[in-house]
């Protein structure tokens, strides 16, 4: 029901008197700044005798003390003024039929005499249709003008503050750094000593599963632990959830609504991670029509309810409530009285709740309104999940009546980097009544810097406080105090300063006291501080002087479990591992983290660009021909993004790990942008702006900082003499599946090239939620997997590790390319580089190790003196203390490998720690005389046909045997001691299951052009040529020339000869085409081909020519000749396919491991002897596909467990070593699956030996990208694989020592 201009309203008395809001001089100020439009107009009776018209007013905007959105003015008198002392009593007995209200304020005019002041109730009727007025009698002189707060229980009738960017917030304090409200120097320093005791023990308390929901929850009360006048309400919360805010419950918000039929949620949480709603996966597009700032009317709406208690302790204190973070927005009541409204889904909403509290005693009921969407949701279109609710901590807290509200610590590091000076902008807060009289500029500040504890921290002593490493100037408040507010600047030298980096993250602790006049410490607060400088010369930034190299990722806020809420563990977790891979930065994409994030960076050591809340993504619909339609450079949201900015900042500002502000992401780029970027640099002149938007070279951004710019593209910015700016790649190497191929040529780049600073991997964790199947299974879930539309499939998976922060493959490569220690070998001279810029190699041991054929000959120690920062040290390869056992080292490899571990444990990682490894291949100085295996020496073979198949074993009982078929040219099997080793092939392959990156560029993908050219379909469709010759007792050669085709495209089968020698077999003609199912074809079935400008299926096949050498020993020797059409695409492989049975499922292999790698990312796999079962092969990417090889193989082995029969693989002479994959599950159900829950395991292990295969590419994942070095053309390959078949006296390492005898077959 909304007002209307023939309403009649009756208003009640009767409330409680809970002060004045303002009186008449500064009510008529209000009104005298001029009044909005009349929205409505009705009529008032007071009581019988007294009438009143009444407007109601929209109205402005004030940012401190202003009136609420809308206005009732009262006009009119009553019937005498002597009976004004009669009339307003009788306003008991009246009451308010005036529906749905938001909150408004009253202005009332009364007659000459009598007036009075409208307050606000202390509680609103239950009444939903009628909420009550309180009035209390005054008399005052005439024309006075009143002012009150008047409370309702809906907020959607008069205005919908959730869709207008011009209100982001009302009655909500402005933002400052989070305040601890020590009570002492001793509190504070013993609170921050806990507070810093965490290490890389903490990270293994990380939980991903259901068990988080209960962690979430301790760690959100932990963060309040030992802070005497801070208080957590997390907890269970009433809850529920209503489709719409017109849904929610009347009056649910009052101190007596009947909640019992709730449910509850935890808080903080998403209640979408909790059965409410659904979660919402998109990258670019909005989740609702595209319409600001409207969202939709089914806008799910959560209401929270929950109490407190206010301590005894903090009687006559005020009171405040911090939300940490709500998505989207929300109001907030205490007591049934409405407090305030927020949106910004990333940072604290802060309301004083003094006058609304019970203060001792007595339970206070606190209740919350959240909408899911609002038009701040327009400025949240971040690559991420949509979700809701409260998420982060809510926590109550007290303070003095004169308190230090704010304060900003700067460091300005002196030239010779040995001192520093200080200055801490402090601001204090305090009643109008004293500011106002001067009486602030009496109380005091004092500062204090104190030394950072010992790591570890083995001291016993509980009491122990650090040494005072600086003393601040106490300060009196300035005299020109405005408002509430006073401030100060303290400033205070620091000598023999010891400096904070990402490598050395030392920090001090700066305690903050407030003082009054009588000295008397009334408030203190305080934080670690680190002394640093960031600062910028041509083409370079600089930390304490120093271009450091930023080797980042990207991070999102994402808990598989939670959503967005937090775990202590699981942020150390996180940094931990990135520690412990030489990740020394993070970007926070893309909007400001938790603020313990913050600390953990600061301690542990991390580079950190903090981003503000800010992405319009939606806007740019490709190819971005609406720019106009941006928000930045509409005037109307200015302040919307302006304040994220500016909150963000002003939380922020303490922290020394954040060396970049950066504007947001992905927000196109105008002058609201500008504007953000003007206040930073004004407000924060000790840190650069970043920001990409716009082209990554705009006057608001301190550093060029592209996405995704290719290698070559980013090195001729950085040639350009004409920018100054450093080039920083704000994203790039796209880490969705089997990808970051291609990571070292952007590191050769940075290492070479001046101007090239690093960049941020994309990104840190794949953002996979946790939802139980049908079946029960547990499975990582991502876009519509939660019936959500619209949505973005999985393109939320693009992490270096799984959600349960298990690491990818490729966090190995990062982990190599970021390495602090590079260790190279240039002319036969070893080089070893710290690559850091602050600390020398003193914590760090380096060893050797020689092996030859993959066998360890030799290790030890490595003397290496201690090299400072940036030094390098040079020695010949010759005068390792390898060289002696390399000099009389039999082999056909060499390899030589130099480790860097930590000799002492660190914050991050135990002592032993691998900081950094390197091979290098060596030149062979003594070659392996190999044995030459001689034919005349091997057993007889007993050739036998039947039909279609041709079998040869060894003459006697028992040994092996093979069997071939004519009409496909194949193996069919191959038995050993009868047991099957080789089952169907080895098939000619030329199809991989596509990866991410396969699948991206739409029309222009590879997988595309692989459909088509039919390779997802091909079919061994004819054997043209079967020939066999017995060259001698021991020898049979088999020669084969197969046709391939794409399935359903049979050409009319040729001619087949047969051919044989030796043997007498019977020569048959008959067609061996094969039609789609495998069967025999005819020659009348010729199919148009898939594909486009050729003529024939005949014009588009794979000819292959194989030779088969079948040797007495068991040995069979196979020599390829691929021809494939030139018109082609580029291949995804060139290789063979075959299966062995599931009992030869422990794999060794010579080559290149443990861990996946593929010919464009493995630089960090070295070559060596693995061994594995086939089910750890296999790579578990969320979505399947292409996965689980291994590259630069010289040999592979499948046995059975306790190493009984099986088949052995080797390159053959003159083939370069193979890449090597092998898998339970096939190609096809790789290809099928869409979660890797859904595979199936086949009945036989698949494997694939290529000559060739396509790198996985991975600077982007939207555009074909692997780099031309690494595609495989259509063109024609020959290679060859020696096949043996493995005893218990035939060992893998005794077999490739070995060679066949070379044998003239033609």
């Amino acid at each position: 029901m909304s007002l209307s201009s023939a309403s009649s309203v009756v208003v009640e008395g009767g409330g409680v008197d809970i002060g004045k809001l303002n009186k008449g001089a500064g009510a008529k100020k209000l009104l005298n700044k001029g009044k909005p439009p009349v929205l409505a107009t009705t009529q008032v009776q007071f009581c019988k005798s007294t009438t009143t018209q009444v407007h109601i007013f929209g109205a402005r905007q004030l940012r401190n003390n202003r009136p609420p959105p809308h206005a009732l003015s009262f006009s009119g008198s009553s019937s005498s003024s002597s009976s004004s002392s009669k009339v307003f009593p009788e306003l008991n007995q009246a009451r308010t039929t005036v529906t749905q209200f938001e909150q408004a304020a009253f202005f009332f005019k009364g007659g000459k005499k009598p007036a009075s002041k409208l307050i606000r109730s202390a509680a609103a009727e239950e009444d939903f249709s009628s909420p009550s007025i309180s009035l209390v009698q005054e008399e005052e002189e005439s024309g006075s003008a009143m002012v009150m707060e008047m409370l309702t229980t809906t907020t959607t009738t008069f205005h919908r503050d959730w869709e207008d960017p011009m209100i982001v917030e009302w009655n909500k304090r402005s933002a400052h750094v989070p305040l601890h409200c020590h009570s002492s120097i001793e509190g504070a320093l013993k609170f921050w000593r806990e507070r810093s005791h965490v290490d890389s023990r903490a990270a293994k308390e990380a939980t991903w599963g259901d068990e988080a929901v209960v962690e979430s929850l301790k760690s959100a009360n932990f963060w309040t632990q030992g802070l005497p006048y801070v208080k957590s309400l997390a907890g269970h919360w009433k809850f529920h959830l209503a489709s719409k805010p017109e849904e929610v419950p009347h009056s649910f918000f009052n101190p007596g609504f009947d909640d019992t039929s709730w449910g509850y949620l935890p808080v903080p949480s998403n209640w979408q991670m909790h059965g409410y709603d659904r979660p919402i996966y998109t990258n670019i597009v909005y989740p609702f029509p595209v319409d600001p700032p409207y969202v939709p009317s089914e806008n799910p709406t959560g209401c929270y309810r929950s109490s407190f208690s206010i301590p005894s302790d903090w009687h006559g204190r005020k009171l405040f409530v911090s939300f940490e973070a709500v998505d989207s927005a929300f109001y907030v009541w205490i007591n049934g009285l409405k407090v305030g409204y927020s949106q910004d889904s990333r940072l604290p909403a802060e309301f004083e709740i003094t006058k609304f509290c019970h203060h001792v005693g007595k339970e206070n009921v606190i209740a919350v309104q959240v909408m899911r969407w609002s038009d701040g949701s327009y400025l949240e279109d971040q690559d991420h999940w949509w979700l809701s609710g409260i998420h982060r901590n809510v926590i109550i807290f007290s303070k003095p009546q004169v308190m230090i509200a704010d304060y900003f610590v700067t460091t300005e590091v002196e030239a010779d980097f040995t001192s520093a000076s200080l200055k801490v902008q402090v601001v204090v807060e305090g009643p109008r009544e004293l500011v106002a009289n001067g009486e602030l500029s009496q109380y005091t500040v004092e500062g204090g810097l104190y030394a950072s504890w010992p790591f570890p921290d083995d001291i016993e002593d509980d009491s122990y406080l650090p040494a005072k490493s600086a003393v601040l100037t106490p300060q009196a408040l300035d005299g020109a105090s405005i408002g509430r507010h006073g401030h100060a600047m303290l400033t205070g030298r620091l000598e023999q300063a010891r400096l904070w980096s990402a490598e050395n993250p030392y920090l001090y602790t700066f305690v903050l006291e407030l003082k009054d006049p009588s000295g008397v410490v009334l408030d203190c607060e305080a934080c670690r501080v680190g002394v640093r400088q960031i600062s910028r010369r041509f083409k370079e930034l600089l930390v304490n002087g120093e271009p450091v190299v930023l080797r980042g990722v990207n991070r999102h806020e994402h808990h598989p479990r939670l959503g967005k809420t937090n775990i202590e563990a699981c942020m150390v977790k996180d940094i931990v591992l990135m520690k412990q891979h030489n990740i020394n930065a993070v970007r926070n994409s893309h909007y400001p983290m938790h603020a313990r994030w913050y600390e953990l960076c600061d301690l542990f050591g991390l580079y950190v660009i903090d981003e503000a809340n800010l992405e319009t993504h939606g806007f740019d619909p490709e190819p971005w021909i609406w720019p106009e339609h941006q928000l930045t450079l509409d005037p109307k949201w200015s302040n919307a993004m302006l304040q994220r900015m500016i909150n963000m900042v002003e939380r922020d500002k303490n922290h020394t790990s954040i060396i970049f502000w950066s504007l947001g992401n992905e927000a196109g780029y105008g002058p609201n942008h500008e504007a953000m970027a003007g206040w930073t640099r004004g407000k924060d002149p000790t840190r650069p702006v970043h920001y990409e938007g716009g082209g990554s070279r705009t006057v608001s951004t301190d550093v060029v900082c592209p996405m995704y710019m290719r290698v070559w593209d980013i090195v001729k910015i950085a040639q350009d003499p004409n920018e100054s700016r450093p080039v920083i790649l704000c994203e790039y190497s796209h880490a969705m599946g089997n990808s970051n191929g291609s990571l070292d040529e952007y590191w050769n780049a940075i290492d070479q090239v001046h101007g090239l600073q690093g960049g941020f991997i994309w990104d840190w964790a794949d953002q996979g939620l946790l939802k139980e199947g049908k079946d029960g299974v547990k499975y990582w879930a991502y876009g519509g997997d939660f019936g959500d539309v619209p949505h973005d499939l999985n393109f939320c998976l693009n992490g270096l590790i799984w959600p349960d922060r298990r690491p990818h493959p490729a966090l190995q490569e990062v982990k190599f390319l970021y390495q602090p220690i590079k260790i190279s070998l240039n002319d036969n001279a070893i080089e070893v580089w710290n690559r850091n810029f602050f600390t020398t190699s003193e914590n760090v041991e380096f060893s050797w190790a020689l092996s030859g054929d993959g066998v360890v000959q030799d290790s030890g120690p490595l003397s290496i003196p201690t090299l400072s920062p940036g030094m390098k040290h040079h020695f010949p390869l010759k005068e390792g203390p390898w060289s002696l056992q390399w000099e009389k080292c039999y082999s056909s490899d060499q390899f030589l490998v130099l480790t860097a571990k930590l000799c002492r444990p660190t914050r991050w990682a135990d002592a032993g720690h691998v900081l950094a490894s390197q091979q290098f291949n060596l030149p062979i100085l003594k070659p392996l005389k190999q044995e030459v295996l001689r034919t005349s020496d091997m057993p007889s073979l007993v050739l036998t046909h039947s039909g279609d198949k041709i079998n040869i074993k060894t003459a006697g009982i028992g040994g092996w045997e093979v069997q071939f078929d004519k009409s496909t040219g194949l193996l069919d099997f191959w038995q050993v001691e009868g047991a099957s080793i080789l089952l169907n092939g080895p098939l000619p392959c030329f199809w991989r299951a596509p990866t991410d990156n396969d699948k991206g560029g739409s029309g222009l993908s590879y997988l595309s052009q692989w459909h088509k050219c039919g390779l997802d379909t091909l079919t061994l469709s004819h054997c043209t040529s079967f020939e066999f010759k017995h060259i001698c007792p021991q020898l049979v050669v088999v020669t084969v020339i197969i046709f391939m085709e794409p399935k359903g495209e049979v050409p009319p089968p040729p001619n087949v000869s047969e051919s044989q020698s030796g043997d007498v077999v019977q020569s048959i003609t008959t067609p061996t085409a094969l039609s789609s199912s495998g069967d025999t074809g005819s020659e009348n079935q010729p199919k148009k081909s898939r594909i486009e400008g050729l003529q024939t299926a005949t014009s588009v096949h794979f000819k292959v020519e194989v030779e088969y050498k079948v040797f007495g020993n068991g040995d069979i020797m196979v020599d390829y000749k691929i021809n494939p059409s030139p018109k082609l695409s580029p291949l995804p492989r060139v290789g063979v396919q075959f299966n062995v049975e599931k009992q030869c499922g422990e794999v060794e292999w010579y080559g290149r491991g443990p861990f996946e790698c593929y010919p464009d990312r493995k630089a960090a796999a070295q070559v060596g002897i693995y061994k594995m079962g086939v089910e750890e092969l296999h790579v578990p990417y969320i979505v399947p596909g292409e996965s689980g090889g291994r590259a630069d193989v010289r040999w592979v082995a499948f046995r059975t467990r306790g190493a009984g029969v099986g088949l052995l693989a080797m390159c053959g002479p003159g083939s370069p070593p193979m890449q090597m994959s092998a898998n339970v599950y096939s190609i096809d159900e790789l290809n099928q699956a869409m979660h890797n829950e859904e595979l199936q395991p086949g009945e036989n292990i698949e494997v694939h030996l290529d000559h060739k295969h396509m790198g996985v590419g991975g600077d982007d994942s939207w555009t074909p990208s692997v780099h031309s070095q690494y595609l495989v053309l259509p063109k024609p390959y020959e290679f060859s694989i020696r096949f043996c078949a493995l005893t218990e006296d035939r060992s893998p390492t005794k077999l490739v020592c070995t060679q066949l005898e070379e044998v003239i077959t033609k």
